[in-house]
């Protein structure tokens, strides 16, 4: 079971992240777009755990959130340059950087304690646990490396101004997502 904590965007963010996805797709490129789920949609993943259960956490969670006013004012935030991860038997996943502000670190530790302490046997991915977290949007997933530099040059890569303004736990197993914020 694959288990993460996921902030969302706010409205024109995730619509230039949907716009690259249509572009990407639009263009025969392995893209977001072609994934269908109702759940599927632009976020920052801030914990992973695909050996533990995050429920227990929830409460704790949701108070930290709290503290931050996601759903108010949000947390202001940067969609940057294009990243890649993997390169697992040849295919790479292509995101975007965000740029991790203060606060968005301090809200990452934050969300990292809780689990920690509400949810101890969840076993976090290392790449996001504090001091390994890479913070971004993904793109595409299972890209070839052949055709990297046709992905990169499909996107538009000026930087997004945003705001982060919901939380949410994704559950692989229901496919469901279980607000937080």
């Amino acid at each position: 079971m694959v288990q993460s904590i996921e902030l969302l965007l706010d409205d024109e963010a995730e619509s230039a992240v949907r716009a690259s996805w249509d572009a990407l797709h639009g263009a025969d490129l392995p893209s977001l777009a072609t994934h269908t789920s109702a759940t599927n949609r632009p976020h920052v993943t801030v914990a992973v755990t695909d050996d533990g259960d995050f429920t227990p956490g929830i409460e704790s969670l949701r108070a930290v959130f709290a503290g931050w006013d996601l759903a108010g004012a949000g947390l202001a935030a940067t969609v940057g340059a294009p990243l890649l991860f993997g390169g697992h038997r040849h295919r790479w996943t292509v995101a975007r950087q965000v740029v991790p502000s203060r606060p968005l670190l301090t809200l990452h530790a934050a969300v990292a304690r809780a689990l920690a302490q509400a949810a101890p046997d969840a076993e976090v991915h290392e790449q996001t646990r504090p001091d390994g977290w890479t913070a971004h949007v993904s793109l595409t997933r299972r890209t070839p490396a052949d055709r990297l530099g046709d992905t990169l040059s499909v996107l538009d890569v000026e930087p997004i101004a945003c705001r982060l303004v919901g939380a949410r736990l994704w559950d692989s197993v229901p496919k469901t997502v279980t607000p937080l914020a």
